[in-house]
């Protein structure tokens, strides 16, 4: 009996009807009408035999042979209006059931054998027992209706969806889908050993920087991956397709991304330029610091060289910047040029073109001839400070900027950086004039402006040097050996590859450093490489004009640091493959301690010369096309081609 008190009789084939009810009894029954009072009695004579009815063979050994595999959807609500002992359900929600269910074990079947359209076209066997189970007026198949609304996924409703001639064709297939035979599911394939295990600490070798977790998704490393991928598919329901299919469950373990993962509770609760060097939280604190640099120590790759004004560069800048004997780049590259080329943008794309995409140029200042440009790691802009630089000519005519100095000061996290190129006064013998342009670029430089002095208590106002942590400097000091050309070409046929300390008693700055009179407090590392002045050009002899100079130490690179052993050398050497000038360039590789700071810094939030940057890259681009493509011309030529 349904809500409305009109009582609902179950669909009967006719056979079934010829069988039970005899043509009489039907007419009888609409004439005569039955009375509320027998009503009740047959309800509770249904509730009574339906209560004794047991679930068919078929169905109860698919029940018991159900793979461990196969999942079990919650169960549908009771429909409104049906008792707890009585399912009349319409024969269109039969219909649309019996779809539903087939349509849902395609769906989890893990090892696909069948579809939700082929699982209504299986052969099954006759429905022999389907007339028996019709009768006292409701279906006898009770266990197989509970079952099926027990297994029924909570889906839409989607019986609008069914056309008439859908329906038509169910009751047709109705009794042939009732005692349908159970399905064999086989169980998937697993892997025969498992995957490795994948670190969520990144720490590359051939990288400076090491990527770590932060420390705010420690707890990253503790959740499963089933979770993850969960939180991540959850929208495009991949584990539903997944189902037990482990292996491609494992083989999505090394696919996450290497980056820190953030939560979306860091987003809103985090926030930089607040903070100190021992609190948490800072962008230039210890706690980013430690996760970029663990040791806390970065590389410092540093070149000088005096191009004497060539117009011309050296077609392949790689055996300046990118030496074959280093095992790792640098994190940061200088290089100060003297009596630079005419072209100064020229010079700063051709150094992005040999860089390549892994560096930016952070900043560069000029002082007429004298170029300074800085390269730095791009992953590594967002936390240096605004850049400064400042110049100062050591000439009586200061529009005649040949000789003087030009300097570049900046923070990185919490160490303060000073670089400074310089070109002295040339000549043997003024020694003296040299030191009165070293004391004039210390006291005339004036950096820092904005940026906060780290350790004010140690800075001098007369000295720009005391008032960085790290300095160098580094350029053509023009200093001399003082003997005569024999003696040193003497000196260097007996020394040759090996060290250099009896042509360096002879050296002007190291006499004038040990006395003190420039350079005070400056250090420098051992030379271990012939004189770097005066060559003829395209050739490793020095010079034979008519002026015969004598080999000299003129271009070096000098540091001081605030506190002891924090600038550590690990190359200083020549770069000898280079031979457009009368000068060589030098190098120097250096490793500086690195220490936290506070967010009062000015920052510079990412800036780097972007058009050098685009150029430089395209070009490269182009140089390795056209190599590429000489090869290949090179291949075809090459090619012999013999008919016999």
């Amino acid at each position: 009996m349904n809500e409305n008190g009109e009582t609902i009789v179950p669909f009967q084939t006719e056979d079934e009807v010829n069988q039970e009810e005899p043509p009489c009894r039907k007419d009888s029954f609409i004439a005569d009408g039955v009375n509320d009072r027998t009503n009740v009695e047959q309800l509770k004579g249904t509730k009574k035999s339906s209560e004794v009815l047991q679930i068919p063979q078929d169905e109860r050994i698919l029940e018991t042979n159900i793979s461990p595999y196969h999942p079990h959807p919650p169960s549908l609500p009771k429909p409104t209006g049906v008792g707890k002992g009585n399912r009349n359900f319409s024969f269109d929600e039969k219909i649309r059931r019996r779809r539903l269910r087939s349509s849902q074990e395609s769906l989890t079947d893990p090892a696909e054998t069948g579809s939700s359209t082929d699982s209504l076209r299986e052969e099954s066997a006759p429905a022999l027992n389907h007339a028996s189970g019709l009768k006292n007026g409701h279906i006898s198949g009770r266990g197989d209706s509970d079952r099926a609304a027990r297994e029924s996924p909570p889906f839409r409703d989607r019986c609008s969806s069914l056309s008439e001639a859908d329906k038509h064709h169910g009751q047709s297939r109705l009794a042939e889908q009732r005692t349908k035979p159970s399905r064999i599911i086989l169980s998937p394939l697993q892997p025969a050993g498992g995957f490795p295990p994948v670190e969520f600490n990144v720490a590359s070798l051939s990288l400076r920087t090491t990527n770590r977790i932060d420390r705010d998704c420690l707890d990253y490393g503790k959740r499963g991956l089933a979770v993850r991928l969960h939180r991540n598919f959850s929208d495009s329901r991949l584990l539903e397709n997944m189902v037990s299919d482990s292996a491609s469950v494992n083989s999505m373990k090394s696919t996450f991304s290497a980056l820190n993962p953030i939560r979306p509770k860091d987003v809103r609760n985090r926030s930089f330029l607040e903070g100190s060097v021992l609190g948490n939280g800072a962008l230039l604190g210890p706690e980013e610091l430690d996760r970029y640099f663990p040791e806390r120590h970065v590389g410092i790759y540093i070149a000088t060289w005096n191009m004497q004004g060539e117009k011309g560069l050296p077609n392949n800048l790689d055996d300046l910047l990118l030496p074959t004997d280093t095992e790792f780049a640098q994190d940061f590259y200088i290089i100060g040029v003297q009596e630079g080329c005419p072209d100064r943008r020229e010079w700063e794309i051709r150094l992005q073109e040999t860089l390549g995409p892994y560096y930016v140029m952070l900043y560069a200042a000029a002082h007429g001839v004298l170029y300074l440009t800085i390269f730095i790691r791009r992953d590594l802009i967002w936390f240096c400070s605004e850049v400064e630089h400042a110049t100062v000519t050591t000439r009586i005519i200061s529009q005649i900027k040949t000789k003087g100095a030009v300097g570049i000061a900046f923070t990185f996290f919490g160490t303060s950086f000073l670089f400074i190129t310089s070109h002295f006064t040339s000549g043997d013998s003024k020694v003296y004039e040299r030191i009165l342009d070293y004391n004039k670029i210390i006291e005339a430089l004036a950096l820092p402006r904005c940026l906060p002095d780290t350790n004010p208590y140690r800075s001098t106002a007369s000295d720009v040097t005391t008032r960085f942590d790290e300095v160098f400097w580094f350029g053509d000091f023009n200093f001399r050996l003082s003997k005569d050309r024999g003696g040193i070409e003497a000196i260097l046929n007996q020394h040759v590859g090996e060290d250099m300390a009896p042509l360096l008693q002879h050296d002007q700055l190291c006499k004038e450093m040990k006395d003190g009179s420039i350079f005070r407090g400056f250090l420098e590392a051992p030379i271990h490489f012939p004189p770097t002045y005066k060559f003829d050009i395209g050739c490793d002899v020095y010079d034979t004009t008519s002026k015969q100079r004598t080999p000299s130490y003129t271009d070096r690179i000098l540091f001081r640091n605030r506190q002891a052993d924090d600038i550590k050398v690990v190359k200083y050497t020549s770069c000898s493959s280079i031979k457009t000038s009368d000068h060589r360039p030098v190098i120097g590789m250096f490793q500086v301690k690195i220490r936290p700071g506070r967010d009062n810094i000015p920052l510079g939030a990412g800036q780097f010369d972007r058009p050098v940057y685009l150029e430089g890259i395209r070009r490269r681009i182009t140089r390795e096309l056209k190599r590429r493509e000489a090869v290949m011309k090179n291949q075809g030529n090459s090619t012999v081609c013999s008919i016999s």
